[in-house]
């Protein structure tokens, strides 16, 4: 039974510099309660739960657990006290196995021969909760799912009665998402708490008992899920309605833009990465990719943009092969790219916004004059996408780095539209965005699409697969198993799809280019 019979946090704030992360924020939490936290990019829901895991002190405010007042000094503190925190990142070391890693967690396995008694436990843990994993399977074998287990095992090892999941099914199937609600709402019955932080409403809705929503660092309101819908919770988010009706027209098929033709790519492991993958895209054509991270997505993504060497097969761009040209080649074809990573690979931090805008392009006459950059031009381009996409930023010329993810995604955005491509590689541009960059973003893509613009969109988000493509492939093991047509998505049949166990009629049925009739 828990020992958390109910958490506190009264009047938490806390200041970076000038800066109010969290202003006098109150929320509480019954034991057995599922408690969903919501709030745009840089509505203070992680500096605030930071606080609880003992990784940030509050300048003021206090948490009290079962009506005494406790102080964290390092996450070891909270861990004492059964809070657990399991990070959207897996916290797991891959080269390890499953019961090496809950040993390395698990405090009271002794100092020699730990994996004994930490294995007695896990099969205990594992049998109570429906948590089933292989104990000898290494990290790196596993799917996201079940290295997602591994992590609340390893939490419950270490006494969490209270449990915060930040983003849990961002890299999930559909089919392992409802495998980890289910095992939530046990552990709640269990008496275990839950502070459930994620962007997909569905979810909040279907899993959660309460809701609290933080706005600008502050709480806007607490509400019972019976109160609320989609449209009320992205409203108290962004303080107005939001239209989650993308408007899509019907787009006639264009010339082929890009065809890829029995493609081998290595990974950074020389596996092979990308297996014999065949398909073409067309002009307003958005053409999808669906599969569970670590398929191969990366790899095919980074071989079409010159950013990684193709072992085999041909990519071609309006019929000009591009198997060989380095990344700015084929950005000057007419190949613009999101890239997954947008800090690390979509933007030069340190440099200032009105930079930023022109990367990959400054070279071109209209930035440049001879040896020299026209900052006059520059500064004029950066305002102009800064307006065009309403970025958010108090200045051109502050750095990059102090803008907030859904206003740094905007900016790789408009400057990748503003190329001018024929072709845009999207690879999760939506990941990690609140509901109104999300809709945003999705919105600009389907009006590039209207202009004849070809799109291959790599995304987990099935929803966003769903509603943005004409077509969707899944991939599995490097292999694209699957092409769907818009008229046969099926949520269930392509989650099986994505986890291999699709049946081969289904395959069969799934593959070809959408009845234009």
């Amino acid at each position: 039974m828990s020992r958390l019979k109910r958490l506190e946090m009264r009047d938490i704030t806390k200041k970076f510099g000038d800066v109010i992360a969290n202003k006098s924020i109150s929320l509480y939490l019954e034991a057995g309660e599922i408690l969903g936290l919501l709030g745009e990019n840089g509505a203070g829901k992680s500096t605030l739960m930071n606080i609880l895991y003992g990784l940030y002190r509050p300048d003021s405010g206090s948490i009290i657990i079962n009506g005494k007042a406790v102080v964290f000094r390092s996450p070891s503190d909270a861990i004492g006290h059964g809070i657990g925190m399991i990070h959207q990142h897996f916290k797991l070391i891959e080269n390890h196995t499953v019961l090496e890693n809950i040993a390395l967690a698990y405090r009271a396995a002794p100092f020699f021969f730990p994996t004994g008694k930490a294995g007695r436990r896990l099969s205990s843990f594992k049998e109570a909760y429906g948590l089933e994993v292989n104990p000898d399977a290494y990290i790196w074998q596993l799917s996201a799912g079940e290295q997602q287990r591994v992590e609340i095992l390893k939490t419950l090892l270490l006494g969490a009665d209270l449990l915060i999941l930040d983003e849990p099914t961002s890299v999930l199937t559909p089919q392992e998402s409802q495998g980890l609600f289910t095992i939530l709402k046990k552990l709640a019955k269990e008496g275990h708490s839950i502070i459930f932080i994620s962007h997909k409403l569905e979810e909040v809705l279907s899993i959660c008992t309460r809701v609290t929503v933080l706005r600008d660092g502050e709480v806007v309101g607490t509400r019972e899920r019976q109160e609320l819908d989609k449209r009320e919770l992205a409203r108290m988010m962004v303080g107005r309605e939001i239209d989650f009706e993308l408007s899509r027209s019907e787009c006639d098929k264009g010339p082929e833009v890009l065809k890829v033709k029995g493609l081998n790519v290595k990974g950074d492991r020389g596996e092979n990465s990308v297996n014999g993958v065949d398909f073409e895209i067309h002009e307003g054509e958005i053409f999808g990719v669906a599969g569970v991270s670590g398929n191969g997505q990366q790899e095919l993504v980074e071989a079409i943009t010159g950013l990684r060497p193709i072992e085999g097969g041909q990519v071609t761009l309006r019929g000009k092969e591009i198997s060989k040209p380095s990344p700015s080649i084929i950005s000057r074809l007419g190949v613009s790219h999101i890239p997954e990573e947008r800090i690390k690979y979509g933007t030069a931090p340190g440099l200032p916004f009105y930079e930023n805008c022109v990367l990959k392009q400054h070279t071109r006459p209209s930035f440049a004059r001879r040896l020299l950059l026209d900052f006059s031009s520059i500064k004029r381009q950066a305002k102009q996408i800064m307006i065009r996409y309403d970025i958010r930023v108090p200045s051109i010329n502050v750095p990059v780095k102090t803008l907030s993810g859904g206003n740094i995604q905007k900016l790789i955005l408009g400057r990748e539209i503003s190329a001018g491509p024929s072709l845009l590689v999207a690879s999760h541009p939506t990941y990690g965005l609140d509901v109104a960059a999300t809709q945003y973003i999705r919105d600009q893509i389907l009006k590039l699409r209207e202009k004849g613009v070809a799109v291959l969109l790599v995304s987990e988000d099935l929803e966003e697969l769903f509603q943005l493509c004409d077509r969707i492939s899944v991939m599995f093991k490097g292999h694209m198993v699957g092409i769907v047509p818009r008229g046969a998505f099926d949520l269930e049949k392509i989650g099986l799809m994505m986890t291999g166990l699709a049946e081969a009629p289904l395959l069969e049925e799934c593959n070809g280019y959408p009845d234009q009739g």
